[in-house]
């Protein structure tokens, strides 16, 4: 079987990793074997648990941004369990460095199905990561969208809030959190925040 990449991607809140977990378990019907990784720095529900919003739940390995190598991988999970892989997985794509989009080649010459799912662009409406490349890359892209929680109109944008107000752009790109923190809007609903001030 060729090797092929699938990226899913949209705002907080679409249904990403609900949409990841429902094509792994496809796989695990079929008795596929499955590796899934995510960031080291996404703890939000669970250390060794890829879990959505919704409290939906596939065991995951931890990979640190930066470090996204076949030889990473092997260190691990162990080279057999790479080689006897047929799905290989990424939640929160978009919190890993350039470095995913090569080992997402690699895996695919590899003959491996890769998935990666994250977000497309930051609360500050930016790309985000390595998910412009990745997309790029991809055999099938598929963008999911959220419920603009203002007018219900679907949502492609991640509002960040503090305190009520949406977030300065210059504020860290990389913050990790739920609706205590976020909100999914449609473009005429999202608010650019002003710059901070700094003295």
């Amino acid at each position: 079987m060729a090797g092929r990449l699938e990226v899913i991607t949209g705002c907080m809140f679409s249904g990403k990793t609900e949409e990841l977990i429902r094509r792994l378990e496809r796989v695990r019907i079929a008795r596929g074997k499955i590796l899934l990784f995510k960031p080291t720095i996404d703890d939000r529900y669970s250390k060794d648990a890829v879990v959505t919003h919704y409290g939906r739940e596939f065991a995951a390995h931890l990979l640190p941004p930066g470090e996204e190598t076949v030889e990473m991988l092997i260190d691990i999970v162990g080279e057999g369990a790479l080689a006897e892989s047929t799905v290989v997985a990424f939640d929160e794509g978009n919190f890993f460095s350039d470095s995913l989009c090569a080992l997402c080649e690699a895996l695919v010459e590899m003959e491996k199905r890769v998935i990666v799912a994250g977000l497309d662009l930051t609360f500050a409406g930016e790309p985000f990561g390595p998910m412009p490349t990745l997309m790029a890359l991809a055999d099938d892209v598929v963008k999911l969208h959220a419920v603009c929680v203002k007018c219900g109109a679907p949502a492609t944008r991640s509002q960040r809030l503090i305190d009520g107000k949406p977030a300065p752009p210059d504020d860290t790109v990389i913050k990790i959190g739920g609706s205590e923190v976020y909100e999914a809007r449609c473009r005429n609903c999202y608010e650019k925040g002003d710059f901070s001030k700094t003295t």
